[in-house]
């Protein structure tokens, strides 16, 4: 009797850089996601042991490409990277980590008012398309050398009168005499997919993307519980923003309550200062592992 074969159910087919300053955030991610991936050592692809997904371990500067070719159906990159290589994908989700900034930098001594201080000079970068596209934006005719590694040299070696590159501390412009002038991009590490991803994928991808955005959820809020007298409660709660509303339960003690709600990491302490004023007690701040909404 003839047997049937089994279509295999499609699987999720993920790039992410093999070393370097994205890999250990990525791995990361995908593990607070819940998903399992033993790539043990120098593999370059790895099999997820509880969810439909396969991961690619590629060089950081390839991945838009494979993404736009399918050869992986979606990525995690640089938006600089994006930018740079303009290729075919689509940018889906912002990851939250990666963050840099690419920007202008000039000689210390030298006053940068605006781009058209660029005028005529000559640009070092390693990132030409992303440069070409801002000077054209602000009308400036410039000559672009592309290098790579060391650009912060240029200017010092007689290269170049400016440079683009990307900046953290800014302590290695300061040691080559360079000051940083003006960003160009605000970047940080995105979700990039296949134009073409057929429905199947893009399930997948949606559940993906449902425990990503749960996760950077939890990191974005703290959970805290306080302990409110009776008549400064409705004081209190106003200050709340939570979810829907604060939890309000009786304490053993007559005449105080428990308060439980839900704060935005960038309104924290601001908050906690009026709860304190309002005369609450007692706070408890707490982390949140996964946050469902």
């Amino acid at each position: 009797m003839k047997q049937v074969k089994q279509e295999e159910s499609p699987k999720l087919k993920l790039a992410i850089q093999k070393s370097g300053r994205l890999h250990e955030d990525s791995i990361r991610l995908l593990k607070e996601c819940g998903i399992d991936i033993s790539n043990g050592v120098n593999k370059l692809k790895a099999e997820a042991s509880n969810f439909p997904i396969e991961v690619y371990f590629l060089r950081d500067d390839d991945i838009p490409q494979y993404v736009e070719d399918a050869v992986a159906d979606i990525g995690f990159v640089g938006e600089n990277v994006v930018y740079e290589k303009n290729k075919k994908v689509n940018v889906v989700e912002k990851l939250g980590f990666g963050k840099c900034r690419l920007s202008m930098a000039v000689r210390r001594n030298e006053s940068y008012q605006d781009a058209s201080f660029l005028s005529g000079k000559r640009i070092a970068t390693s990132y030409p398309v992303i440069v070409e596209k801002f000077l054209k934006e602000n009308g400036v005719s410039a000559e672009i050398h592309e290098i790579s590694g060391s650009v912060e040299i240029a200017p010092g070696i007689g290269l170049a009168d400016a440079i683009c590159d990307l900046v953290s501390s800014g302590s290695t412009l300061f040691m080559n005499g360079l000051k940083e002038a003006e960003t160009i991009l605000q970047s940080q590490a995105v979700l990039v997919k296949n134009e073409n991803l057929d429905a199947a994928r893009q399930q997948l991808l949606q559940r993906l993307l449902f425990r990503i955005q749960s996760v950077k959820k939890a990191k974005n809020n703290k959970y805290i519980l306080l302990n409110a007298p009776n008549d400064k409660l409705k004081e209190i709660i106003s200050l709340l923003p939570g979810m829907k509303s604060p939890t309000v339960l009786p304490l053993a003690e007559p005449g105080w309550s428990s308060v439980h709600s839900v704060l935005n990491e960038n309104d924290f302490w601001e908050i906690i200062e009026q709860l304190k004023a309002a005369g609450a007690q007692g706070i408890l701040v707490v982390p949140i592992e996964k946050m469902i909404v």
